[in-house]
Formats: structure tokens, C-alpha cells, sequence
């Protein structure tokens, strides 16, 4: 199912880019829109994790050099049953995560420094099941091919006007075709994007529950990423706005997450489905209490997650830790390279 699933969304994408080609330079730009695609088709399948880890600026990181970083997500896929991904951290601010790989076996995970430093160690560890989820589900070569195919397709759309500014290109549209182009494009894109990102993210949240036990703590998260975002820009994720469906939650600044045209799904929706979640697991006899955000004040300290002592206001709402520690945090042990 999962190979018919990417093989259509390849097919989509390439019919999509061909219809740019044709709108823009006629038969002959559609047929060079064809080799384009099927370059970028065996360019996606081989190459786009390591150019959207790149675009992040992304430092694989191990045992040695962030312990307990590692140690949360190698303990995480083995109660996956996945193997251990590669491992990376983006030197940003802003807290969010992202998946990527053709598959398991060649998987990798990307946490940002802001998120080490924001959340607790329950909360990264909801968040890093909650990309191994993608990971499991193959979702991450889906969601690799889109971001490659968008950022052609958008940059193809950006280029109309110069491509198809000869009258003698066959165009049977004209400049009213180019015209389309350049705003169909972009538009066309998204709208894939976000068909294929708000389903996958649900189905990521509830496994990635799952896979750490605990649904609030993803839910906590969330709402601390949500907040994250919308205060601290994300100038790699700016400058290439096609990633965007590939992060747990929406990195560009100041964009709502529940507007129509959003990459993700509503995070007030995906809070309520974890908070569901928890009452089913705790067999429904008690509501599950909402993480309550932290104040909003000028000059407020911000928290400093599992690698420093987050303030008393910070803390969410979660259910009391487990007495034995399924992911080997090590408090004493050397910190990473960020910590």
C-alpha cells in the first residue's frame, strides 16, 4: 500500500509539473517538463533527505557529543521496534522537529536546539516518537518527495514569465498561460502538501503516543511548539517554505495553524485528540487535564528544558513519571555539543 501511495504521488507531481511545462512553453515545455520530473523523481528517491537536512543546516550528533539527546531516541526505536535512525540537531531557536528518509533503514530525525532547550525531557521524548511514528509509517519519503517536487514546481511557477516570454515557444495559451502559471503553480503545490501533511500528522501523533505511553506529554508539547513558533522565526524554513509540511508543526512566522490553507492540521485539534486518547488509555473515568500554557510576559525567562531547570510556570500539566525510565537518561553524565 505503501509503495502504490508514493508511486501515485509521483504520478500527481509529475503530472502537475507537466501541466506548468505546457502552460508555459506548449507541447515542447511540457516535454521538457517531463525530463525534469523524471530527474527529480530519481533525485527525490535517492537524495532529498540529505538536501533537506542540509537546507536546515542540520549536524548529525551521537552518543558521544549529545548523550542524552541520543539516548531518547534510540530507546524510543527500539520500543519501536524501528532501527536507530541517524540523529541530528538544527542550531535554531525555535522548537520543532522533523522526519526524513526513504525508509527505515535510512531514516533520520532532526530535533532543533530550541526545542532541547524549551521542553522537558518527557516532552522531547513525545516528540521524537511522534517523528518516529512518520518513520514507521513510511511517511517520510511521501513527505520528502512533496517538499522536493514543491519547491520545483514553485520555482518553475517564479521562472514563468522568463521561460515563457517567446512567442515562438508553442505556447497555445500565450501570456495569459504564463500568467496562470506563475500563480496555478505555487497554489497547486500547496494544496498537495496539505493533502498529504494533515492526515499523516494525526495518525503520527496517536502512534508517537503510543510508542512514548503517555499522550499528554505530546500534547504538551505541541502546545509549546505552537507558542514557540509563532514568537521566534525560523529564517532557514523562510527562505525554503515548500519544507514546511515536514516539521511537527508549521515553522513559518506568524502563520496560523488552523487556517484553511495551512500545511498542518489544527494544533487546538490534534491538543483535544491526545487528551481523548489519554482518557481512553486511562480507561475514561477522569477528563485528562489540558496543559495549561505559561503566561505570556515582557522579559520572561524562557525554560531550559531537560538541560537546566525549567521555571515553576513552564511546567505542564502531565502525569507523574515513570519510576523506570524506558530512554536511559543519564543527569550526571557529559552533556552535548548545545546542551
Amino acid at each position: 500500500m505503501n509503495t502504490l501511495r508514493t508511486a501515485m504521488l509521483l504520478a500527481a507531481m509529475t503530472a502537475l509539473f507537466m501541466g506548468v511545462g505546457f502552460l508555459i512553453g506548449g507541447s515542447g515545455g511540457m516535454m521538457i517538463a517531463l525530463l525534469i520530473a523524471a530527474g527529480t523523481n530519481l533525485f527525490s528517491y535517492w537524495n532529498a533527505d540529505k538536501m533537506v537536512l542540509s537546507m536546515n543546516r542540520a549536524v548529525e550528533v551521537d552518543e558521544k557529543n549529545a548523550p542524552e539527546y541520543y539516548a531518547i531516541v534510540q530507546g524510543l526505536a527500539k520500543q519501536a521496534g524501528l532501527p536507530m535512525p541517524r540523529t541530528y540537531l538544527i542550531d535554531n531557536p525555535q522548537p520543532n522537529a522533523f522526519a526524513t528518509g526513504r525508509n527505515p533503514q535510512n531514516a533520520a530525525v532532526a530535533a532543533s536546539t530550541g526545542l532541547l532547550q524549551r521542553l522537558t525531557h518527557e516532552e522531547v521524548a513525545a516528540v521524537m516518537a511522534h517523528e518516529l511514528a512518520h518513520v514507521q509509517h513510511r511517511d517520510t519519503l511521501t513527505m520528502t518527495i512533496v517538499a522536493t517536487f514543491a519547491g520545483a514546481i514553485s520555482m518553475l511557477g517564479n521562472f514563468a514569465f522568463f521561460l515563457g516570454g517567446n512567442r515562438d515557444n508553442n505556447n497555445p495559451f500565450g501570456f495569459v498561460g504564463v500568467l496562470a502559471a506563475m500563480i496555478v503553480a505555487p497554489f497547486a503545490a500547496m494544496i498537495v502538501q496539505m493533502a498529504v501533511s494533515r492526515t499523516r500528522e494525526y495518525e503520527a501523533d496517536r502512534r508517537g503516543a503510543e510508542i512514548c505511553g503517555h499522550p499528554l506529554w505530546l500534547a504538551s508539547a505541541l502546545d509549546k511548539i505552537a507558542r514557540g513558533a509563532e514568537r521566534i522565526p525560523n529564517p532557514d524554513a523562510e527562505r525554503n517554505p515548500a519544507m514546511a509540511h515536514l516539521f511537527i508543526i508549521n515553522p513559518l512566522h506568524g502563520e496560523r495553524m488552523d487556517n484553511l490553507f495551512s500545511t498542518h492540521p489544527s494544533t487546538e485539534n490534534r491538543i483535544t485528540a491526545l487528551q481523548k486518547m489519554a482518557r481512553q488509555m486511562a480507561g475514561g473515568n477522569q477528563a485528562a487535564p489540558r496543559p495549561t500554557p505559561a503566561p505570556r510576559q515582557a522579559g520572561e525567562q524562557q525554560p531550559s528544558g531537560p538541560w537546566g531547570q525549567a521555571p515553576q510556570a513552564e511546567q505542564p500539566a502531565a502525569p507523574e513519571r515513570p519510576k523506570a525510565n524506558p530512554w536511559g537518561r543519564n543527569p550526571t553524565g557529559p552533556k552535548g555539543r548545545w546542551s
